[in-house]
This record gives structure tokens, sequence and C-alpha cells, in this order.
């Protein structure tokens, strides 16, 4: 494999600027496998596109308002985003400008007040750790820590929440839950679906593109996950796994590839890989050269750039804030 295999020409005027209203309204292009046109449905529908005995898996974990405007003394801007909590009151975060912050170096609010302690360069070298000195800051001053492709603010926070969130830790959404609604998981269940949590704390690697020739060599950053014993347990009785976005994909897979049911996910899953555990995913459409996208590669082989064609010339909206695919796993 080659990073430029996983490469597409995705216009600006397809990325969505912001979230459909109502949620359920996104678009859901549903894969049908080889040799077949997909469906053009909606997320609403999803009730009866799935069968009793259904397993649905969301990932509930909570978006953080992670991204801090700060100041240094001499009164330069710096822009904070925290990333993963690693104590009371330390985190691993991104800074901008880095290479300006010194280890000991206090950065000030909008009044000035001391609010972080910058610390030492984390071992991967692209990070830092910080001392939050205010606990609270974060949702004091801090903003949701939407993609950089996403310029317009948000006047409602919780619209880049799941509906099911729980636990704060995520330094991103994990956003093909986004679509789903209270009316929609109230029909699945309806259906005979049943509905199952894991938790992944979306990370660094959200914001790291692919930067080899080979994408298999890429340094996949680790985040934290955790599989209650009971979803596992469900999973074993379930008829079929679906997945609701890459994050739930990928702790289900660490829990059954180690047999740890909470831990660090180091998987990068790209093709040959082992399916264990997912048989259906919804996902969103993602950018190119992206660990995500070679994740979707393993799932159902080549046909996603056959997808992802359709999706353009029938006008969805791609990445955070746009529709979804249905895809059913390949068979060998």
């Amino acid at each position: 494999m080659r990073t430029e295999d996983f490469d597409y020409e995705l216009p600006v005027s397809s990325i969505a600027p912001r979230p459909i209203e109502p949620r359920d309204a996104a678009r859901l292009l549903v894969d049908r496998g080889p040799g077949r046109s997909p469906d053009h449905r909606r997320i609403r529908d999803l009730p009866d596109l799935l069968e009793p005995g259904d397993l649905l898996v969301v990932n509930d974990s909570r978006v953080i308002p992670a991204r801090l405007p700060l100041r240094r003394a001499t009164g330069g801007a710096v822009e904070v985003l925290l990333l993963e909590a690693l104590g009371a009151d330390r985190w691993e975060a991104l800074a901008r400008p880095a290479r300006k912050l010194k280890a000991g170096e206090r950065l000030v609010d909008s009044d000035g007040t001391e609010v972080v302690e910058v610390g030492h360069r984390t071992r991967a070298g692209d990070t830092i750790e910080i001392r939050l000195l205010d606990p609270r800051l974060a949702d004091r001053i801090g903003a949701m820590p939407l993609p950089p492709y996403l310029t317009e603010p948000l006047a409602d926070r919780e619209r880049y929440q799941t509906v099911y969130a729980d636990r704060p830790g995520s330094a991103a959404a994990p956003t093909a839950g986004l679509h789903l609604t209270a009316e929609v998981l109230d029909a699945l269940a309806e259906r005979g679906v049943a509905l199952a949590r894991v938790e992944l704390m979306v990370g660094l690697d959200t914001f790291k593109p692919i930067a080899t020739d080979d994408p298999t060599e890429h340094l996949i950053h680790t985040e934290r996950y955790r599989v209650p014993a009971a979803t596992m347990t469900a999973v074993a009785a379930a008829r079929r796994v679906v997945a609701v976005g890459t994050t739930s994909v990928r702790a289900l897979e660490t829990a059954a590839a180690t047999g740890m049911l909470e831990g660090r996910s180091g998987l990068f899953i790209h093709r040959p890989y082992n399916w264990q555990v997912v048989d259906l995913m919804v996902t969103n459409f993602h950018l190119p050269r992206t660990t995500l996208l070679l994740m979707i590669d393993a799932f159902i082989g080549p046909r996603w750039r056959e997808l992802y064609e359709t999706a353009l010339s029938e006008n969805y909206r791609f990445l955070s804030f746009g529709d979804a695919m249905l895809l059913t796993r390949a068979r060998p």
C-alpha cells in the first residue's frame, strides 16, 4: 500500500460547515455490496435498515471544551488544546506556537491571571505536558475543539456532543454518533435492536494526517478505551454488531484482540485485518490520507472509492458535520 492510494479530491464545497437540523435528517448512503448501487436514505431510516437481534454499539465519551485562548506573560497569544488528562491537574496538550514555550513558563487568561504552567515535551515530541492552575479553566473559558476546517463558531456547545454523551475526556466528538436522536434510539429499541456502550477518548490521532509514503509505517497514537463486560456479553449474543463510528470499532476490536476490557488502544486497522466483532458500521465521510480511511478500506475493500465518488456526485456533505454511510463488512 501507498498513502497516495488513499487520496481523493475533496472540494471545499462538499465539506459541511455546520450541523444539519434536525440531527436525524442527515443523509445515509447505504452500501449494498459489490456490483450493486447504494441506496440513498436518511439517518431516521436506520430502524428500517437493521433487524431484530442486532446490537448497536455507541461511543459515549463526552467532548471537553478543550481549546483554551491564552497569553504569555510577554503578551503573545497562545492557543492550548487539551488532549488527555494525565492526573488531577496535569494534561497532555498541543500548543501553538509550541516552539516558543519554555518549561516552567506560566500562561495567563484574558484577565492576566496565571492559569497554566508549561511542562516538558512528551516522549512523542509533538505534544507538551501542562498543569492547570485553575481546575475549572476549560469550563470557564474553553471553546469546543472543532476541526480547523470548521470556521463557524457553534451557537450551542451541545451540538458537538452526542445525545448519549457521558464521561468527559475526548478532544473531538465521535462524529458518526452526532446524527442519532432519542427518537431514533427509541425506534431501534422498538424494532428489537439493543443498545450497548463503549468508551474511547478521542485524542491526537484525529488531528494528525499520515505523513509516511507507506501508511503502515505511520505511528498511531494510543487512546484510552473501556468496554463494559455487559457490552461484550451483548456482542456475543447479537445477531449482528453495528458499530457507530470508527472509535466504537476501535474499542470493540481492541478488546477482542487483547482480551482486555480497559486500557490504551494502539490498534491500527488496515488491510489485511482479521475482523473479530464488527459486522456493520455507521460512519461519516473522512479526510483523504487518514487512518480512518484505511480502516474503511479494511472493512469493505476498494469499493470505498466508488461509494465516495457517488457521495460526491450526489452532493452528500462530508467530514465532521456531514452525512454518513451504513457499511456492511466484506466477507472473504
